[in-house]
């Protein structure tokens, strides 16, 4: 299925294209709310600034596609494949990711304010800063997530639920974007998290539970405790 053909489509009405093949389909600043994409072949798409708000991407596979600065507000990414996948900028407030596999995901700037990210695979993901804008996961649900070898970039996980979470040699970055913002776990809950050989010096943890933590060779200098 080729852009007009889904696009025509959708404006009269149709809204499921589930497990539809859109192999590097251009849909960049297509309005498509709530459409039902579970399933489909998205991959090396090009989706940017599109508006996804509410729809539904459950397993589908969105390999090395482009989402900068896609809304995809409380959208449906259960078990999506987005490896490699740019989503600098996206907004993913509220959407669920549960299971979602985001190994080597750009996710600079991104906001994940209350997303559920339970289980997913953030393996060597990028959360650092996007120009001034810092990527927010305040509030979010990240319990038995894999967030090694992350770059945490100066995100904001305040209050975030990161309950035996693995984030070893989890690290800051060096850009000039990573060192704009303090990487905020104010609030966090990672009890029985695996924070085993990260960097995390200058780290704000005020207020963080980190019962049964594992720090075994974590760098902690000048991190707030």
């Amino acid at each position: 299925m080729d852009r007009a053909s889904l696009l025509k489509q959708y404006a009269l009405g149709q809204r499921n294209f589930a497990s539809s093949n859109l192999l590097e389909t251009d849909l960049i600043a297509a309005e498509l709310s709530g459409i039902d994409l579970s399933y489909a072949d998205l991959r090396q798409c090009r989706l940017g600034r599109a508006n996804f708000s509410g729809a539904d991407f459950q397993g589908a596979d969105l390999i090395e596609s482009l989402l900068w600065g896609t809304d995809l507000t409380e959208a449906n990414l259960d078990q999506a494949i987005l490896r490699e996948t740019d989503l600098t900028g996206a907004k993913l407030i509220r959407a669920q990711l549960s299971d979602a596999y985001l190994a080597k995901a750009s996710l600079c700037g991104v906001n994940l304010a209350g997303a559920t990210l339970a289980g997913a695979m953030l393996f060597d993901a990028d959360l650092s800063a996007s120009d001034d804008r810092r990527t927010d996961l305040g509030g979010a649900n990240l319990q038995q997530a894999d967030l090694s070898y992350i770059n945490l970039g100066g995100a904001c996980l305040h209050r975030a639920n990161l309950n035996n979470a693995k984030l070893t040699r989890a690290h800051h970055g060096h850009s000039i974007q990573d060192l704009l913002f303090v990487t905020d776990f104010s609030g966090a809950s990672l009890r029985e998290c695996d924070l085993s050989y990260a960097d995390l010096r200058g780290v704000n943890f005020q207020n963080a539970d980190l019962t049964g933590a594992d720090l075994t060779g974590t760098l902690l200098a000048d991190a707030n405790l």
